[in-house]
């Protein structure tokens, strides 16, 4: 193709300028009113937006507007403004004009305030059975309105009928002070509940500390169990005084505590950064002590590259990397937003990867890929097909230079499928974002569904689904992390419910406020034998550029599973200036693409604990870039997948690339 000379160019340019200028302010010459500056709704109310569009005469025009919200799981909101008040609370909704040409699109930001219902009752979760002179509690209240739900937003005034007996302080502790009756009285709005308690003597005479760390080194992550034991002057164990645990940070770089440790009052502990920590137990009027030294952790390794295979003409999604049924190595990439291509590479020699074949199908994206174990069948999922039909397309790929169609399924599926999993003989496909489809492949050429799991909570949605041992753990976004049995196996971690593809069971769940959850990763710790699941956030507060560099925020949350009922959020993963897409778990390390923040190596063994980044358990990182990639020189890594000893990963701005981990060269202890 002929470059345009300069002076073209410059036309170009400036065309492109006064185009936008004009039709910005086109767009500028209206606005949209609504009719009150902010709805005010009750809990299940139900009303309609009124809204327009004035010129700058004030007149109305006869544009057409759409409304949405991004409080789906609050707020319910049809595309012509019919509103539905499903949880209390501050929201926004938006309306829009409708208009082919993005630059003339206006918008505007109504305010939503659902009223909180009033408080039910008010009940006390944790009043002790003896209450010790000189010792202090924190009185647990479970605060219920007349919706039914818990509510933690609600302000409570706690009083003492005796305060010279037990006394309340600013922060609702009790404190007892001497002998004698008293009666608390907590009261959220216009509801109040009593504890009538007595203070009796405290037979704790002396405390005894100890931990699970006697005579080893304790490095930075390392987390420590201690033990506070409260003896009567006999030696008697007081087993029910109340304890509490602090440290004093004595940190080696003499730059201030800043967040240097964390303790919970569990008696768990963890260094963020080296030096001399104090650890002090307390019940009542008395102490103990003692003292560790926590070092560096010192697991740093190097990160080199081995090879890559550059892709220009369009951007890279996912990838997965295989043993072919001839032995050699391949992997396959998908493209978003081009040609709908999938790329199948040979990378038996991961220094030099080439590219043998691409399938081409009707779609803008191709966003996920995945291979069967046997390595004979691929599926990849469809998105932006011409006729608006979308689904999935299953490959033969025993030979992956000469790719076969086996065929093409689109029963159901029609809105786009943007992520899927192969297992045992089935394809579990994200449907349209709402739930995933569960479709039998055993014959490729004739597949049928034969399943569905979706979720029956508000405005619910769907981004992910992986599977392990038979339980395939969904990414829902607000609604967090859902487990479902589809077929356990005698190997999972947890016990099963009897589902199968045709009949899938909900075993539990674990949800986080951002409800950013957009990837899930299921592991047993290698070193303890924890089970955890990974949530992964995905955000874009910056927004999100397709012709340029981006960043991403969010991170990693370590959600460990002692059963299905009780998950517990123990600690997380996070780049201050990047945010996480896919990852993957080997042995006990972790590998997490970044995004903007190129690949991240983690050691994760041991029991997980606090802010993983700050403990210094990165091993290693590396950032794509290339001068002759899509986006030249601007990383934005997809997802890594740790294979044969190389670490393969795709981004999205320039394709694949493989990565080898050297041995560690730190002299420190490991």
């Amino acid at each position: 193709m002929k470059k345009p000379n300069q002076l073209t160019s410059i036309l170009c340019v400036s065309l492109s300028v006064i185009i936008f200028m004009s039709s910005n302010a086109f767009a500028q010459e209206k606005k949209i009113v609504f009719e009150n500056d902010k709805l005010i709704m009750k809990l299940n109310e139900e009303t309609k937006i009124n809204a327009k569009v004035v010129g700058a005469n004030g007149e109305a025009t006869s544009d057409s507007l759409i409304f949405f919200t991004r409080n789906r799981r609050s707020l319910q909101v049809t595309l012509n403004g019919h509103v539905k008040a499903l949880d209390s609370g501050s929201f926004t909704i938006f309306a829009r004009t409708v208009t082919a040409n993005r630059a003339e699109r206006i918008s505007a930001v109504l305010p939503v305030e659902v009223a909180y219902p009033p408080v039910k009752s008010v009940t006390f979760t944790n009043v002790p059975s003896n209450f010790y002179n000189t010792t202090t509690v924190k009185l647990n209240l479970e605060i219920v309105d007349e919706a039914g739900k818990i509510r933690d937003n609600v302000q409570v005034m706690l009083s003492s009928s005796n305060p010279d007996v037990a006394g309340v302080d600013a922060f609702n502790n009790v404190v007892a002070h001497k002998k004698g009756n008293f009666t608390i009285t907590a009261k959220a709005e216009n509801v109040a509940t009593t504890w009538k308690g007595k203070v009796v003597n405290n037979p704790v005479d002396r405390m005894e500390l100890t931990h699970n760390y006697d005579g080893k080194t304790i490095r930075t992550g390392d987390v420590v169990t201690f033990a506070a034991m409260a003896k009567t002057g006999k030696g008697k164990m007081v087993d029910d005084a109340p304890v509490t645990y602090t440290y004093i940070a004595e940190p080696d770089d003499q730059l201030g505590q800043g967040t240097s440790a964390q303790i919970a009052q569990s008696g768990k502990f963890v260094a963020s950064k080296p030096g001399t920590y104090t650890i002090v137990a307390t019940s009542g009027n008395r102490s103990t002590r003692t003292t560790i030294k926590a070092v560096p952790r010192n697991v740093q390794r190097p990160l080199t590259l081995v090879g890559k295979g550059i892709v220009s003409h369009t951007r890279t999604s996912d990838l997965w990397v295989w043993e072919g049924v001839d032995g050699r190595d391949y992997a396959v990439t998908g493209t978003w937003g081009g040609y709908g291509e999938a790329i199948f590479w040979d990378v038996t020699d991961p220094s030099k990867i080439i590219p043998i074949d691409t399938v081409t199908v009707d779609a803008r994206t191709v966003n996920d890929v995945k291979v069967s174990e046997d390595g004979r069948i691929a599926v990849i999922t469809r998105e932006g097909a011409s006729d608006r039909k979308n689904g999935i397309i299953i490959l033969d790929v025993t030979n992956p230079r000469d790719v076969k169609i086996h065929s093409e399924y689109t029963q159901d599926l029609t809105g786009g499928v943007h992520n899927a999993f192969i297992y045992d003989n089935h394809v579990y496909a994200v449907n349209n974002g709402r739930k995933y489809d569960i479709i039998n492949i055993e014959d490729p050429k004739n597949p049928r569904t034969v399943g569905v799991f979706e979720l029956d909570t508000p405005s619910h949605s769907i981004h992910d689904v992986w599977i392990q041992d038979g339980i395939a753990y969904s990414s829902n976004w607000s609604d967090g992390i859902i487990a479902v049995d589809i077929g356990s196996n005698a190997s999972a971690d947890l016990p099963g419910a009897g589902g199968s593809p045709e009949n899938p069971v909900k075993l539990g769940s674990y949800a986080y406020p951002s409800g950013w959850n957009h990837a899930a990763f299921p592991f047993k710790s290698e070193s303890t034998g924890d089970f955890y699941v990974i949530g992964g956030d995905e955000a874009f507060p910056y927004g999100l550029n397709v012709n340029g560099a981006n960043r991403a925020a969010g991170w990693l949350h370590f959600i460990k599973f002692d059963d299905w009922d009780s998950p517990a959020e123990v600690a997380r993963y996070q780049v201050p200036e990047a945010g996480t897409h896919n990852y993957w778990v080997e042995g006990d390390i972790l590998y997490v693409a970044m995004y903007n923040g190129g690949v991240r190596v983690v050691d994760i063994s041991g029991e997980l604990m606090g802010d993983l980044y700050q403990q210094g358990r990165e091993i290693a990182s590396f950032y794509p870039s290339d001068s002759n990639a899509f986006i030249p020189n601007a990383t934005f890594t997809w997802g890594p997948q740790p294979y044969k000893g190389h670490i393969f990963l795709s981004d999205w701005n320039s394709g694949i690339w493989a990565l080898k981990l050297g041995e560690s060269t730190s002299q420190g202890t490991n």
